[in-house]
């Protein structure tokens, strides 16, 4: 099931910049919805952190679902420094206090150099010239410093936890997602919430099939 749906999403998403490379679902969950749900992404990017937040609470509003960005929830000074696992405890305490079900949890876990051709690869299987005619061809390997593309590959998370009492921190599903050289964070964030919202409406978590095709037309 789960290389099904990655296989799905890859070809909905086509050559968009984002792509579920990997996913995990507790086996033990069928169906899970949440009444209230705490938006978090952990970014140093504060403006990528606003619209990503900004964003994907619309979509939880838009199902019937309260959500609330972290950003309004933590005050500037908890970020900026290390907390503790104590700290973190009162957290959730907290959110339980305030009726919070579910908390949705993005983050970068790092970025990885890569390089392609910037030649059509294609076009290989059907050369069958001479030595000088494959030279001269590729010559400029030597001195086109452009001959190698670098783009940066951003690897990222979203787990989906339960805070239910009784079930604190309980992950219910994790999502691997890969984002290509973005150029616009405005358009990556986009691209990011509708491959997040069908790979959760899949597993059927929160978002339901029968209510998103209105729901995500827009974000």
């Amino acid at each position: 099931m789960k290389k099904a749906l990655i296989v799905v999403v890859i070809l909905l998403m086509g050559c968009s910049s984002t792509e579920l490379v990997d996913s995990w679902k507790n086996p033990e969950i069928v169906i899970f919805d949440a009444s209230k749900v705490l938006v978090v992404g952990m970014t140093s990017n504060l403006k990528g952190q606003e619209d990503f937040e900004t964003k994907m609470k619309r979509q939880f509003t838009k199902r019937g679902v309260e959500a609330m960005r972290s950003i309004d929830l933590f005050d500037v000074g908890f970020t900026d420094s290390e907390r503790s696992e104590e700290e973190l405890d009162d957290v959730e305490q907290s959110l339980l206090d305030k009726d919070f079900d579910a908390i949705l949890f993005t983050k970068i876990l790092g970025t990885e150099d890569k390089q392609t051709f910037r030649k059509n690869m294609a076009d290989l299987d059907s050369y069958y010239g001479t030595f000088k005619e494959d030279y001269i061809s590729h010559q400029d390997i030597y001195y086109d410093e452009n001959y190698y593309d670098e783009y940066k590959v951003y690897h990222t998370e979203t787990s989906l936890y339960c805070i239910c009492v009784g079930k604190e921190r309980q992950l219910i599903w994790r999502g691997i997602i890969d984002i290509t050289d973005p150029s616009n964070i405005k358009n990556t964030v986009d691209d990011y919430i509708k491959l997040l919202v069908f790979a959760l409406e899949e597993q059927d978590l929160i978002f339901h099939k029968e209510e998103d095709k209105e729901a995500t037309s827009s974000l």
